[in-house]
């Protein structure tokens, strides 16, 4: 699979680390207890089909990159900067 870039370009996916859904997560409170934040670091969805995750351009740019791709065929659709998204959401 590959990916790319908004700043690099084209890389091959190993340049990247998955960080999970770009879908804010429900952060458990501070006094919440161990259960619920046992839950929270580990516990994962793993749907099939299309998804937008946050990645990680770590072995080029450290940029931070919403993807938008088909879980089961792995068929990227778009990359985003995060900070572009996020920006977009104000």
């Amino acid at each position: 699979m590959r990916l790319t870039c908004p700043i690099c370009g084209a890389r091959d996916r190993r340049e990247f680390y998955y960080q999970g859904d770009a879908v804010a997560l429900d952060r458990p409170a501070p006094g919440a207890g161990v259960q619920a934040w046992d839950d929270y670091v580990h516990l994962r969805d793993n749907p099939a089909g299309p998804r937008r995750e946050l990645w990680h351009h770590e072995a080029g740019c450290g940029a931070w990159l919403v993807v938008e791709r088909n879980t089961t065929t792995h068929e990227v659709h778009g990359v985003t900067l995060a900070m572009a998204v996020a920006e977009a959401r104000r």
